[in-house]
């Protein structure tokens, strides 16, 4: 008998097929518009996954999945020549066009569908089950800075068959635009799937991956001429161990057993240590409505702010914590959430939510 997540996924790649029974012509519009113009060597897996991902989720595709479609459709992008997408230009490190790009990585994931829907096979099994949900509002500012990402088959996504199971939360609070959320938001994981620590010392492998994100968002920022800048938090959830990495006052917080457990510390320019570094450096903490870094930024760590490093550190704290199973949820929000909310009624609200459903 099929199960349902069997009858899921082949109505699903049913559906695709039928929606796209061919290859993306020249010409045709691309089903989901790419994050950048321009793409480096570095930002291509990151680039190719957010498409396919955001083209399968809002196609409602079972997450595992949509993961296993994705990393699939990558690798075969990777092997081949991409010599002639690159930009003709003065620059060492070529960069690639990624409208055309994007459409030759479309056209390869569609063709992994078609090659999944004909097969018959059935969709990669994942053992842990959790269940994720993300809100995002923009509230009283004109623009929305901040950007989330839930990968519950972190595995699935970077072909890691060992036996321990992974999942990826993290939230990022952007400033001064959007870019450097964006940035992070597409490319953090990449580089903690990507990393050669990631089997042996995963939150090394995490904790890396933000300085990792930061230097590449700095060539990019010095090529767009982009100013922006973001906190951020990230939870690699790998066998039953918990890490945690951050920059800024973005937070997460663990409830076990109805109980707040405290993960982590916010970098805030008041805090006596961070005050105290950026005062060794030759910079200096004043009060304008609130604490902020020489009179510019709120935050004294995050991705981007390149105009106010190294005063804005970019360099991430981290912990790890053991998971014994009396773990209720794990939540992860922006510093305008944990503003308006105490860690305790945020956990009693959510409780109360999970039990009615």
């Amino acid at each position: 008998v099929m199960g349902t997540e069997e009858q899921a996924a082949r109505s699903f790649l049913d559906e695709l097929v039928k929606e796209f029974p061919g290859p993306l012509g020249p010409e045709q519009p691309l089903p989901v518009s790419p994050l950048s113009g321009t793409v480096s060597q570095a930002e291509i897996r990151g680039e190719c996954l957010d498409v396919a991902l955001r083209l399968l989720r809002a196609r409602n595709a079972p997450e595992g999945l949509s993961a296993a479609l994705s990393h699939a459709a990558v690798a075969e992008l990777l092997k081949s020549d991409l010599s002639a997408f690159a930009q003709e230009q003065e620059q060492a490190a070529p960069l690639m066009r990624s409208e055309p790009l994007q459409r030759r990585f479309l056209n390869e994931l569609l063709e992994v569908c078609r090659g999944r829907q004909q097969s018959r096979e059935p969709p990669p099994a994942g053992r842990r089950f959790l269940r994720a949900s993300a809100h995002a509002i923009r509230n009283a500012r004109r623009k929305m800075e901040d950007r989330h990402v839930v990968l519950t088959h972190f595995n699935q996504l970077f072909g890691l068959e060992d036996q321990t199971e992974r999942s990826y939360f993290a939230v990022f609070d952007g400033h001064g635009g959007v870019d450097a959320a964006t940035y992070a938001a597409t490319h953090l994981h990449v580089n903690v799937g990507q990393h050669e620590a990631l089997l042996s010392d995963p939150a090394l492998a995490l904790k890396s991956a933000f300085t990792q994100t930061d230097d590449m968002f700095r060539e990019k920022a010095s090529r767009e001429r982009l100013r922006s800048g973001s906190t951020g938090v990230a939870v690699l959830l790998a066998g039953d161990c918990l890490h945690v990495a951050w920059l800024g006052d973005s937070q997460a917080m663990l409830v076990r057993e109805g109980q707040v457990v405290t993960l982590m510390e916010p970098h805030k320019p008041e805090r006596e240590d961070e005050k105290k570094r950026i005062e060794d450096l030759g910079g200096c903490i004043a009060f304008m409505g609130c604490w902020r870094v020489n009179g510019t930024y709120a935050v004294s760590r995050a991705i981007g702010d390149f105009d106010q490093k190294p005063y804005v550190s970019g360099e991430p704290d981290g912990a790890s914590f053991p998971l014994g199973g009396a773990e209720d949820f794990l939540l992860l929000a922006c510093d305008g959430f944990f503003d308006a909310v105490q860690p305790r009624e945020a956990a009693g609200a959510v409780l109360e939510e999970a039990l009615r459903d």
